[in-house]
């Protein structure tokens, strides 16, 4: 399949890009470059031996898309653009809505005039806000989001499934990933953040290399076995392989399908700590703040109905999450520059 990809040159579109070319499709690349770097793309081209057609473009910019879009015979979109971080958007909901919610509504409406009607959004468990059943499955029903950005998957979501109800030849999988870490085994391309790191572990990353003195943990008074918050952490690599196994879906005309990407396992906060600390010999000093707005205590998957109906699952552990994101950051100590 021929594939745009937007948001392509972040940190889990650029591992999927790997993984797409690797399984033999095609792809044109679409990213402001907003909170990413145009090196991840020539980087993937390294890796793939592969040239990627890049546009610099916003997704906002419909004229912009109509011109990619009438170059490029487009099969499928796999949408992963937008504006990411928990904590960012308590602060700064305006420009999380405009980007992520009127973003995908020009993206849908140039794909429509284009007569492409394949979908893959780039979802996330915050849709379930504080969740009713532990381990989540995708038969929990979405809840009250904690933050903004939880808000604009939740909407997004809504937004392509009424799409859908409108026109049943839509074909829609909604993947709510957990939360990724790692890197490509490489150590070319991983996750670079933008200032100080929202999420955990380029934060312990960075404090592993120097950047940082030590790492702030927000809260430890959560009902949790050691009191910090418990997360479901997947490799980035077995996450971007989701995305090919989701394309299956798609292909057989599957109507609007819901897959939860995580391990099934819960990690807290200072298991991850002292994991990242075994497996690379590195110690990282820490100290507790006051909770982040917008956290929850607990959240994992139940990921069983994406290997039933895609056959796929998580292949890699905490040990080479670790591992690969440590590498990552050694090689890349400034990210990409």
């Amino acid at each position: 399949m021929n594939i745009l990809v937007t948001g392509g040159a972040g940190y889990i579109g650029s591992h999927t890009l790997i993984e797409l070319i690797a399984s033999g499709h095609s792809v044109v690349v679409v990213d402001n470059l907003c909170n990413s770097s145009k090196i991840a793309i020539n980087r993937v081209e390294k890796i793939t031996g592969t040239s990627i057609p890049f546009y610099e473009t916003d997704i906002r910019d419909k004229e912009a898309l109509n011109i990619i879009l009438d170059k490029h015979q487009i099969n499928c979109c796999i949408h992963f653009a937008g504006l990411k971080a928990v904590g960012e958007s308590v602060s700064h909901p305006h420009e999380y809505y405009d980007n992520n919610i009127t973003g995908t509504l020009t993206l849908i409406g140039a794909l429509r005039e284009h007569g492409i009607k394949n979908i893959i959004f780039s979802s996330s468990a915050t849709v379930y806000g504080e969740p009713q059943v532990i381990p989540v499955t995708e038969d929990c029903p979405k809840g009250i989001c904690t933050n903004p950005y939880g808000w604009t998957k939740w909407m997004i979501e809504q937004m392509l499934i009424d799409l859908h109800t409108a026109d049943p030849t839509y074909n829609v999988v909604l993947l709510r990933y957990f939360n990724p870490i790692g890197a490509h085994e490489s150590g070319l391309i991983g996750e670079n953040p933008n200032g100080i790191p929202n999420n955990l572990m380029p934060y312990i990353t960075q404090v592993a290399v120097g950047k940082r003195d030590k790492l702030h943990i927000f809260g430890n008074d959560y009902d949790t076995p050691d009191g910090t918050g418990v997360r479901d952490y997947i490799h980035v690599v077995d996450l971007a392989k989701g995305h090919v196994k989701a394309l299956n879906a798609i292909q057989s005309n599957c109507g609007v399908e819901v897959y939860n990407l995580g391990t099934g396992k819960g990690y807290s906060v200072l298991d991850i700590v002292k994991a990242f600390e075994r497996v690379n010999d590195v110690k990282i000093p820490y100290v507790i703040d006051d909770r982040r707005p917008g956290d929850i205590a607990t959240c994992y998957s139940d990921p069983s109905k994406a290997w039933t109906a895609l056959g796929w699952k998580a292949e890699y552990g905490i040990e080479e999450m670790c591992r690969d994101s440590w590498n990552w950051q050694r090689q890349n100590p400034d990210g990409y520059g």
